[in-house]
């Protein structure tokens, strides 16, 4: 056993012999930190049970392999509940309420007398308690510990054996094991492999909290979303309200499932029917507004998609701007638009939003993005009542998108009385008993215009 120095790199975890002032694998400057490390001889850790080769068919099923959280939302992000044994990393900005929403699933656990241990490296027992009398944290086996040294928080779960573990946060838990300071990729890469090995030896679900770089992705390597069985992602705009929470990795369910949060002063509060609580400002007979019919995981959700076109001051560098839409394709939409319906955006500043800071990145938005930009042009609001959904392709062709009944039947729920969607989409519908709402099949951008206008 020996130690020796090495760099390794603060975005990517690339290592290095000596210092480097920018990392050759990830192209970040000034991100290599000096770290000792110690060569010892592997040590063969029987993790998992049993250590021999099993036949499929022997091996026994799991009595309870999920268990059900009292907030259905994150139900539904996990994929249907927590996995007994399982390992699930939770991102987000400082401030975002990450804290808050792993107290509430460890304040519901408790209350189902599941045993709970809650570390926390940031925060005293008492302001934890004082976020806890204000989420109405009760009684149950709900066991609070303030400590930062891996090996003995380890020490008090095999000496507690709780059914659930939270740590907040892996990036301020050390292992004596390594000298490098809390927060390094190495120290983040050692806590999340013990907690792993820990939860799969002893059947416990466990959460992480992890905090996110200034470019919006999770601190640490991409070692450590590898090492997990799910990642989830708390994000939102602390100014607003609302959170949204979404699945980036998830071994065991559907990813890309979203779930939208409150913030309130009894803690976070899941909405249930997220279509109305985004539509619910949207301004009426305003022209470059249109709604759009589209899917985030499993679910299908309205959002409204604006448009704003106005004169350029710098006519030889008008602007494109996007907000929650990928601006390559916006601007293949443009000059799908400019080419077959004759338009001129030239002297144009062009903007696009997505209303209530949500992403849409599936291309059934296209057709709500043409119908935008063509509404504000026209200065000619979209008919009142209206949604819409379907892929553009280059020709100016409107292509068939997948999950359309789902899309379909979400608009009729909040009272929209006509959808205008690619004719392939109304074809396979014709034959659904759909009351109450119009279909509007359409062919190409022109006739959608046409139809719309």
């Amino acid at each position: 056993m020996k130690d020796k120095s090495v760099f390794v790199c603060q975005s990517c975890g690339a290592k290095s012999p000596k210092w480097l002032g920018r990392c050759p694998a990830c192209s970040e400057w000034n991100t290599f930190v000096e770290e000792s490390e110690t060569e010892e001889a592997p040590l063969v850790e029987q993790a998992f049970a049993p250590a021999e080769p099993i036949v499929y068919k022997d091996v026994k099923n799991l009595r309870k392999p999920r268990t059900r959280i009292k907030i259905d939302e994150v139900n539904k992000v996990l994929g249907g509940g927590v996995v007994l044994g399982s390992l699930v990393l939770i991102g987000g900005e400082p401030g975002i309420g990450k804290s808050t929403l792993l107290l509430q699933i460890s304040r519901d656990f408790a209350s189902e007398d599941a045993s709970v241990l809650y570390v926390s490296g940031e925060e005293s027992l008492d302001q934890i308690k004082l976020r806890g009398e204000r989420l109405g944290v009760g009684g149950g086996p709900l066991y609070l510990l303030a400590e930062t040294g891996l090996e003995r928080i380890l020490a008090q779960a095999e000496k507690l054996k709780p059914q659930i573990l939270v740590i907040d946060s892996v990036q301020t838990v050390f292992s004596s094991k390594l000298t490098s300071s809390p927060g390094t990729i190495s120290q983040v890469r050692e806590v999340a492999n013990q907690v792993f090995r820990f939860a799969k030896r002893n059947a416990v679900s466990s959460f992480l909290i992890g905090h996110i770089t200034k470019e919006g992705s999770l601190a640490g390597p991409k070692s450590l979303e590898h090492m997990v069985d799910v990642v989830l992602l708390f994000e939102g705009e602390r100014d607003h309200s609302y959170r949204v929470l979404r699945a980036l990795k998830n071994r065991f369910g559907p990813v890309s499932e979203l779930a939208i949060f409150e913030m309130t002063t009894a803690g976070l509060e899941a909405i249930p029917d997220p279509s109305a609580f985004f539509l619910k400002e949207r301004p009426k007979n305003e022209a470059g507004s249109v709604v759009v019919a589209t899917i985030k995981g499993t679910r299908p959700l309205l959002i409204e998609v604006q448009a704003l076109v106005s004169p350029t001051l710098f006519s030889s560098n008008p602007r494109r701007m996007t907000v929650g839409l990928d601006r390559d394709r916006a601007s293949m939409l443009l000059a799908v638009i400019e080419r077959k319906l004759g338009y001129t955006f030239g002297g144009e500043d062009i903007y696009l939003n997505v209303a209530g800071g949500l992403e849409i990145g599936e291309p059934a938005a296209d057709l709500g993005i043409v119908l935008g930009v063509v509404s504000c042009l026209m200065n000619r609001p979209v008919p009142p009542g209206l949604a819409a959904f379907g892929e553009v392709g280059l020709s100016g062709e409107i292509r068939s998108v997948g999950q359309s009944l789902a899309r379909v039947k979400e608009a009729a729920s909040l009272g929209f009385l006509t959808v205008i969607l690619p004719e392939g989409n109304a074809a396979g519908l014709a034959k659904e008993n759909l009351e109450g709402i119009r279909l509007i099949g359409a062919r190409s951008i022109r006739q959608a215009i046409d139809l719309v206008f």
